[in-house]
């Protein structure tokens, strides 16, 4: 019979040892997490380069991921921004920033933001920083 060789305190035991081992492996695992975390944590990059974190408040400010996306994540409306440094270079995405809107018939168009040489300097070095992020090959082609 299987309550003969299962009994209620087998089962509380093994509640319990299981409960018990559970914490412990979570325990472990917030450990190493929390102290891997610092390693690749992006605040420390951004605050080793002031720069990437005035481009960052650049893009925050003007709200380019309300049509950008910046490794996967925004708008869809317009080209993603994750590798795009590594695709036009930085004097390209600064003559591209002050030649908009294009005027372009059929194409989106990007307004004019009128910043200064400061902020597209900034902006391009954040984009510079987020190109190098390791995205396990996010986005899937060069073109983004």
């Amino acid at each position: 019979m299987m309550s003969s060789t299962f009994s209620t305190t087998t089962a509380r035991n093994i509640f319990y040892g299981g409960a018990l081992f559970s914490f412990l492996l979570f325990l472990a695992l917030t450990f190493h997490t929390e102290s891997a975390l610092p390693q690749r944590d992006a605040r420390a990059l951004l605050e080793a380069n002031p720069q990437v974190a005035v481009g960052k408040r650049v893009w925050e400010e003007n709200n380019c991921i309300g049509c950008h996306t910046l490794l996967g994540e925004g708008a869809y409306f317009a080209p993603e921004l994750g590798n795009v440094y590594k695709r036009r270079g930085p004097e390209f995405i600064k003559a591209w920033i002050k030649a908009q809107p294009t005027g372009t018939p059929g194409r989106r168009q990007m307004p004019q933001f009128n910043l200064t040489e400061e902020e597209l300097d900034a902006l391009v070095e954040f984009l510079r920083y987020a190109s190098e992020i390791d995205t396990n090959g996010w986005p899937p082609n060069i073109e983004g």
